[in-house]
Formats: C-alpha cells, sequence, structure tokens
C-alpha cells in the first residue's frame, strides 16, 4: 500500500555501490528505515541533497508493518534550508542533533507532538541568527520531555541537582552523578530558556562545554545503549 508521510533523515549508511539505507523519523510510523536505490545516478530520483542530516522530507513509501527496511516510490523536500548546509555552525550542528536522534529515538510508533517539536527546532536552526551557541543545549534539554526523563523542576531552589533522578535535592547524594552548585545554576538556566530567549543566556565557553557533558551524561543515564557520540568532539573544536 503507497502512502505519504512526512520524515526527518537521521542517519544514511551506504549499503551496496546503488543502494543507501536510510534512517528517517517519519511522523506516520516513527523511526523507519528505508532502502534508497541509484542515490545521484543519471535519471534517479533520489538525489544525496535530500539525504543531508535533518532533512525534511515528504515521501511516498510502500509500507508493510513488522518489515526491518521498507521501500521508498519518491522522496521530494519539504523544507528548502536556507542556512544549515551554508553556515558552518548550524552544518556542525545539525550533524550533532541528527547523531542525537539517531541514537535516542527507537520507538518506531508514531508520535505526532514529538515530530512537531523536531521539525519546528531544525526550522529555528535553520533560521536563528541569535543564540545559536545555546542552541543545542535548550534542544537537549527540551528533547528530554518527549523521552520521557525531562528534570523536575520543583525544588529548584536546591543547591545540587540529581542527574539518576532528575530531581533538584538539598545535599549530595551517595551516588556520583550530581551536579555541584555552580553547575546546578547553569543547568537550571538552559532548563528556564527556550528558542525565544536562549539568546539571553550568558555562559562561558568552559560552561558551556561542561554542559553539553552534562547533558550527554544525562541521556546515558536514561536511555539504554546511548553511546558516546562521535561528533561531540567536532562541537568542543566549534566552540573552542
Amino acid at each position: 500500500m503507497l502512502i505519504k508521510t512526512n520524515g526527518i533523515i537521521l542517519h544514511s549508511l551506504k549499503y551496496t555501490d546503488s543502494s543507501t539505507i536510510v534512517t528517517i523519523y517519519t511522523n506516520q510510523f516513527g523511526r523507519t528505515s528505508y532502502m534508497v536505490h541509484g542515490v545521484n545516478k543519471k535519471k534517479s530520483k533520489f538525489r544525496a541533497a535530500f539525504l543531508q542530516p535533518l532533512s525534511v522530507v515528504e515521501l511516498d513509501v510502500y509500507h508493510t508493518p513488522g518489515k526491518d527496511i521498507q521501500n521508498i516510490k519518491d522522496i521530494r523536500v519539504y523544507y528548502p534550508f536556507t542556512g544549515i548546509p551554508f553556515h558552518p555552525v548550524k552544518n556542525s550542528l545539525a550533524l550533532f542533533v541528527s547523531e542525537v536522534l539517531f541514537r535516542a529515538l527507537k520507538q518506531t510508533e508514531a508520535d505526532e507532538n514529538l515530530y512537531h517539536f523536531l521539525e519546528n527546532s531544525i526550522q529555528v536552526l535553520d533560521c536563528c541568527e541569535e543564540g545559536l551557541a545555546n542552541f543545542h543545549l535548550v534542544f537537549l534539554m527540551k528533547l528530554s520531555r518527549y523521552l520521557g526523563f525531562e528534570p523536575n523542576g520543583e525544588s529548584a531552589e536546591y543547591k545540587y541537582f540529581d542527574l539518576m533522578n532528575g530531581i533538584f535535592i538539598k545535599e549530595k547524594p551517595l551516588h556520583t552523578h550530581f551536579l555541584l552548585p555552580e553547575e546546578t545554576a547553569n543547568f537550571l538556566q538552559i532548563m528556564q530558556s527556550d528558542y525565544l530567549n536562549m539568546q539571553t543566556v550568558k555562559l562561558t565557553r568552559d560552561q558551556r562545554l561542561k554542559l553539553v557533558e552534562i547533558l550527554i551524561e544525562y541521556y546515558k543515564l536514561h536511555i539504554p545503549d546511548f553511546h558516546g557520540l562521535n561528533s561531540l568532539p567536532v562541537l568542543h573544536a566549534l566552540f573552542d
């Protein structure tokens, strides 16, 4: 059965000389893998530009429930980028975000709210002019809500944050996964921020690098098999 759906490109893996397996987060089926044949070959409808990380596309697909790799009949650009491919910082952030999503999104069921959050976030990244250095921090914090482990903002006046339990606490816990007072204060700043005011969050380079490491640790504690990110060193170098 041929079905139309929108999707966000998360990852591409060359399978043979003439075929590529593309992982896409779709608004109808959640995370799905598709076999794409003849990318960039003459007369092929599949262009490599359509498969850039975070590209928002329209798809005509043949979807068979339970099948590991589905088939695409056609693919078209839904949201044309004006900034990400042409801006080194935005492009690096897009690679980072797409890798986070590839490792974090496991569900193969539709989640309309999550899909719209992702699509909106991509458009913000593509268009934003201010606060770009904080975008990935705000994104990671907001994404945690949709993944089910959003930090609990109650008792935010306490000076420690427990990463394992996602709560603010008065005293140091018995385990080692917690934030010290200065780290907690910076973490709270990001918690209280959004895409509209992220440019007002003033952090030093070192504070920003520490926060992304903290957020990655937080994800590792709450998502099974969420391993190290290959794009993280690139991001560190970018803001060096």
